[in-house]
């Protein structure tokens, strides 16, 4: 853009820009608020059950979904495009787990996280050497997983998430989303408050019983929380 571009913003003194400033401030304050209010509603959700035994391929062999919890009450999946026959990974895809950074911080909340796809093992996990990924990624190849749902239609792949929550060896469907709802993906908190016990701070407007701590004095470097 050059100096005399017509389009760019007016320049104004700096009593006018930090006018303009705080009220950009106020209406940025807002949206954190409502976006607080649509987490509580998240976490209120009526759950779907599932099977806990679709099988997955995973570089340990066969796992189900259960197993995939590793033993953790809530699992985050993203669906990732990656069809049978391709040879690639999807670049839209590509960018969501390019963003996704160390799980440790997921799994302080009891949270796991996972990626799955319909392209065999082997090809999902040479993309992923490929693009230096350290992100567990299984394959849903030849079971309904997929299907199930909704995001292979009509032999169409589509890209999304789904939210799971495990109670003993019952695994319960809680959220799921797609399109543009998974462009905000990367950052811890949005994970967090994508599940059922959200970001578990007592500030947060939850169900009663769900746990909650102090905030903040749950997190750590990602190499000193407790095993």
């Amino acid at each position: 853009m050059s100096s005399t571009d017509s389009s760019r913003p007016p320049v104004v003194s700096e009593a006018e820009w930090r006018k303009a400033l705080d009220e950009q401030v106020a209406r940025e304050k807002a949206h954190m608020r409502a976006g607080d209010e649509v987490a509580a509603a998240r976490r209120r959700l009526p759950m779907m059950a599932v099977k806990p035994d679709y099988a997955f391929a995973g570089e340990l062999g066969q796992e189900t979904l259960l197993e995939l919890f590793e033993g953790r009450r809530q699992l985050i999946v993203y669906h990732f495009m990656f069809g049978p026959d391709w040879e690639e990974g999807c670049p839209g895809c590509s960018w969501v787990a390019d963003a996704m950074s160390h799980p440790a911080h997921l799994h302080a909340r009891d949270i796991t996280f996972a990626m799955v796809s319909r392209a065999p093992l082997p090809k999902l996990l040479a993309y992923r050497k490929r693009m230096g990924w350290r992100l567990p990624w299984y394959s849903s190849f030849e079971t309904e997983f997929n299907v199930d749902m909704g995001v292979t239609v009509d032999g169409e792949e589509h890209h999304g998430l789904s939210v799971f929550f495990r109670d003993g060896d019952e695994v319960f469907r809680t959220y799921t989303t797609g399109r543009r709802g998974v462009e905000h993906l990367g950052s811890h908190w949005t994970y967090l408050d994508l599940t059922p016990f959200g970001r578990q701070e007592t500030w947060e407007d939850s169900p009663d019983g769900w746990p909650q701590t102090k905030p903040y004095s749950w997190m750590h470097r990602h190499d000193a929380y407790p095993d």
